[in-house]
C-alpha cells in the first residue's frame, strides 16, 4: 500500500512504536512520538469539555437570581436546561455518573416545560447551590482523548 501524504499507510496503526534492546537483550516497545500540542509540551490523556458549559451555566444561574419571579425568568430556564444537558452528555462520555445523575436533576428542575412548583426563596438557594455543583461538575468530568 502506499502512504497517503502527510499520513500513515491506511490500515496501520495510528502510533509507530520503535524496538530497542534492553540491557537484558530483549525489545522493549516504546511510542516513537508522544502527543504534543503546539507549545512543545506533551498533551494529557484527557479533556474536560464539561468545563466551558458548566461555567456558562453557573454565571447565568447566578445572572438570572434578580428576577426570578419575573416572566424573563422562562429564558433563564431554558439556557440552564440546554447547558445540563450539554454537560450530561459529557458526563456519561466520560463515566462520572454522580455528576450525570445531578446534571439529569437539574435538567428536570429547570425544565420550562413541564415546571416544577417551588417557591421564590427556595429557587433562589437553589440557583446558587446548581451554580457551585456545575462549577464542581465542569472541574471533575475527564473525558478520554481521542486517538487521532
Amino acid at each position: 500500500m502506499a502512504a497517503r501524504r502527510g499520513r500513515p499507510p491506511i490500515g496501520s496503526s495510528q502510533q509507530r512504536v520503535t524496538t530497542r534492546p534492553a540491557a537484558g537483550g530483549s525489545p522493549v516497545r516504546r511510542p516513537a512520538t508522544t502527543p504534543t500540542g503546539k507549545d512543545g509540551r506533551a498533551l494529557p490523556d484527557f479533556t474536560r469539555p464539561a468545563l466551558a458549559p458548566s461555567l456558562l451555566a453557573a454565571v447565568v444561574l447566578l445572572a438570572c437570581v434578580a428576577f426570578i419571579d419575573s416572566s424573563a425568568f422562562v429564558f433563564a430556564r431554558w439556557g440552564v436546561t440546554v447547558l445540563a444537558l450539554i454537560v450530561l452528555v459529557f458526563a456519561i462520555r466520560g463515566r462520572v455518573w454522580w455528576a450525570a445523575v445531578l446534571t439529569a436533576a437539574v435538567a428536570v428542575c429547570w425544565n420550562p416545560v413541564v415546571t416544577v412548583p417551588i417557591p421564590g426563596q427556595v429557587w433562589a438557594g437553589l440557583q446558587l447551590v446548581a451554580a457551585a455543583l456545575f462549577i464542581v461538575v465542569g472541574i471533575a468530568v475527564k473525558v478520554p482523548r481521542a486517538a487521532d
